[in-house]
Formats: structure tokens, sequence, C-alpha cells
């Protein structure tokens, strides 16, 4: 049977896809930095899931993964990740420096150490990517900055692991209904508690609009189930896309977005996001 090791498996998308993949035949690797996160997994699925303790910024963790790994594996699905929110002008050095450590740094990471490994077996390398990485918007721009990376380096992988026969897929999701969504307001208050009390000022109105776009975002957030699904045809098609947009209405937005002048999409996503006209 196939196997492929997923990064981030204790919740959302990583979680589902572990499972989904289970069900599909394929003995899953299921990355989590918690035993008991783990266990649920195997828990949900015994005879196919194996849990590997891994931290992708540990380099203790990342030092030790390729003895918890079988000698053939044919996948990576680099899952893991973080959202770090707030104004660029208020954003702690040390919070962008986390949010590219764990969504650029340490999918580079975990792909270096396995790749040894699907050069051998011709295998894949799959990347969870996100519209946000085609389209920047206002009090995420640290997230949107990561995955803008995340494609970058993506697309030179793509082209480096081409003589070995290694395949790179990028997943495109938009809101997806998983903790990080779930989670938005928590997030944005704890990137507020980082601002000094004039940047509070200086963008109250923005954290205000911002606030009120999160119900929305939330309601119409899809199913982790697309995107695992999307995963599975990265992994097995004869020719995998370099990139798998999921669901249609984020096909829509992707289309529309790359032929939209910049002032009016700049507009639309000002008032979406609830940018004020005037200070």
């Amino acid at each position: 049977m196939p196997s492929v090791l997923v990064t981030g498996a204790a919740r959302g998308i990583g979680r589902v896809t572990c499972l989904h993949l289970a069900a599909a035949g394929w003995d899953v690797y299921a990355g989590v930095r918690r035993e008991a996160d783990g266990d649920a997994l195997i828990a949900a699925a015994p005879e196919r899931v194996r849990s590997v303790r891994l931290d992708i910024t540990s380099a203790a963790d990342l030092a030790g993964l390729s003895d918890l790994l079988p000698a053939s594996l044919d996948a990576v699905v680099n899952n893991a990740g973080v959202v770090v929110g707030g104004p660029i002008e208020g954003l702690p050095l040390d919070e962008l420096r986390r949010q590219f450590e764990v969504n650029v740094v340490g999918q580079v990471a975990v792909t270096q150490t396995v790749l040894p490994r699907l050069r051998h077996s011709r295998g894949r390398v799959v990347l969870i990517s996100s519209l946000s990485g085609r389209v920047s918007t206002p009090m995420t721009g640290a997230y949107n900055a990561s995955k803008f990376a995340l494609e970058g380096i993506a697309d030179a992988l793509r082209m480096e692991l081409r003589p070995w026969g290694v395949r790179v897929s990028l997943i495109e999701p938009a809101q997806t209904d998983t903790d990080l969504w779930q989670e938005a307001e928590a997030t944005l208050e704890h990137a507020v508690a980082t601002l000094s009390p004039e940047q509070r000022r200086l963008y109250a109105k923005h954290i205000a609009g911002f606030r009120k776009s999160i119900p929305l975002s939330q309601r119409i957030a899809s199913s982790p189930d697309g995107v695992a699904a999307a995963v599975e045809r990265a992994l097995t098609a004869r020719r995998p896309r370099a990139r798998y947009v999921v669901g249609a209405a984020p096909k829509a937005q992707a289309a529309l977005s790359a032929v939209t002048p910049t002032p009016v999409l700049d507009a639309v996503l000002r008032k979406a996001t609830g940018v004020p006209r005037r200070p």
C-alpha cells in the first residue's frame, strides 16, 4: 500500500486528510505535536494510521523524523500552519518570524528531510496553500505573505524535482471550516493585544470592521472534506496539476481576481474587510 506523511494532523484539514487517505487505502503517518492527538487518530483508523511526533519548527523532531518513517515513502502533505493577524505597522517582528517559521521554513524542512525517499519512489509533494497565497487582504498580511512565499517555493520545487519524477502540487482552498476560522475572533484579539495604545487608536476602525467580517467568513466556510479530496487527486492523478483550487466559488474568485484591475480589487477587499474610507 502507498504511504504518506501528513503534517499538522491533529485537527482541521490535516485530521480530515489523514482519515480520508486512510479510508482510500493509504498507510498514513500523522505528524502531531501531542501524543494524545496521535492516539485519537489511531483510534479512528487503527489499521492505517501511525502517529509521528513532529513539531515542524523543532530541530530535534526534524532530526529524528527519518527514523520514524518507513524506508519507502510515497508522498508528503505539508499541511501544518498558523495565522498571525493584525496591521503590518503594529506586527511584532517575532510574530512575523513565527509566521514564516511555521508556514514556510517548516514546510521546506520537512520536505528536505523526506526527499531522498520520495526521489526513490518517484513520489509526490503536496503543500496546503490558500487563495490567500494569490490575493492579499487587510489585517492578514503576514499570513498572506507566508502563503505567497509557499507558492513561490512550490513553483521552484516543481521544476527542480521534475528530472527525478517527483511531482509537486499546491492545494488552494478559501475559507475552510477548521479551527483556524472558528478561532478567528481569538486570533484577532491576540493581534490587538500586541498593539501599542497609539496603534490601537490608529487602527480602531480597521479592527472593528474586520471583527464584523468574521461571522460572514465563518458562515461561508466550506467543509475540509473538499480539501482532502483534492489532496487525494494530487497524490493519485497520472498527471497532477500544479494547483488545485478547491470549490466552485473559490475558482470564480481566483479567476476574477486575476483579471480585475488592482484599484477595483483593492476597493472590493477594503470594503469586505471593513477598512474605513478615512481614519
